[in-house]
């Protein structure tokens, strides 16, 4: 019997969030030394600068992945409960429903009917959420633990730019956060791949080019503020 094929779509879900953290915690951490750093502000000013956003960022990054979370999760809930009703009440109805689903599936009509009767007679609730719905009738992902994985993988993202804010002179910081940066958002983005199993060269370009363009916008802007004011 010939091995199973490797897959990894099923890492999708955890690891779009958890590179989305810290690919945010990077950018704008950095992003926001480099602004206050090309304003003329000293490393009191930069760190702290670094500290608020990344606190900030981790609660924003938390809460929008709650509410997001919860919003399809009651949304689903809905789902499945009318779902559920509608089962009770017109079994034969649905049964057409799932026959259907099938037959445009490629399925010959008498073995989709043949095939819905039996889904409908082991657990008719699942087959509707997995085939009609494109859900799992036990629910989604959980709210709470998307919220503290989001503000996990910014903080860890965030930790790196002030880390290099706090360990190079003053001079210097204009130009280092950013190389820095960059090379931690290639990492990512080569990491992100290789977790998913796809080439690393797309992804990896196209999170230093994000990268490198937020904090190109906010040095000129930091510069422009700075020689203002």
């Amino acid at each position: 019997m010939p091995p199973l094929a490797s897959h990894f779509v099923n890492r999708a879900g955890w690891l779009r969030a958890a590179v989305l953290g810290a690919n945010d915690g990077i950018i704008s951490t950095a992003s926001l030394v480099v602004g206050v750093a090309a304003s003329g502000a000293g490393r009191a000013a930069i760190l702290t600068a670094a500290g608020a956003g990344w606190a900030a960022g981790a609660m924003a990054m938390a809460a929008g992945e709650y509410v997001s979370v919860g919003s399809q999760a009651d949304s689903e809930t809905a789902d499945l409960e009318r779902e559920r009703r509608a089962l009770e009440n017109f079994p034969e109805i649905e049964t057409d429903e799932l026959a259907v689903i099938y037959e445009r599936r490629g399925l010959a009509p008498a073995l989709a009917r043949q095939v819905a009767e039996q889904l409908m007679a082991t657990d008719a609730l699942s087959a509707h959420a997995r085939d009609e719905l494109g859900l799992g009738a036990r629910g989604g992902a959980n709210a709470l633990l998307a919220a503290s994985a989001s503000a996990l993988s910014f903080s860890a993202g965030a930790a790196l730019p002030t880390l290099v804010a706090f360990l190079v002179p003053l001079a210097a910081t204009v130009a280092a956060v950013p190389t820095a940066s960059l090379v931690f958002l290639a990492a990512l983005g080569a990491f992100s791949a290789w977790l998913g199993g796809a080439p690393p060269l797309r992804p990896t370009l196209r999170v230093a080019f994000w990268g490198a363009l937020a904090m190109a916008v906010t040095a000129a802007i930091g510069a422009l503020i700075g020689r203002a004011v």
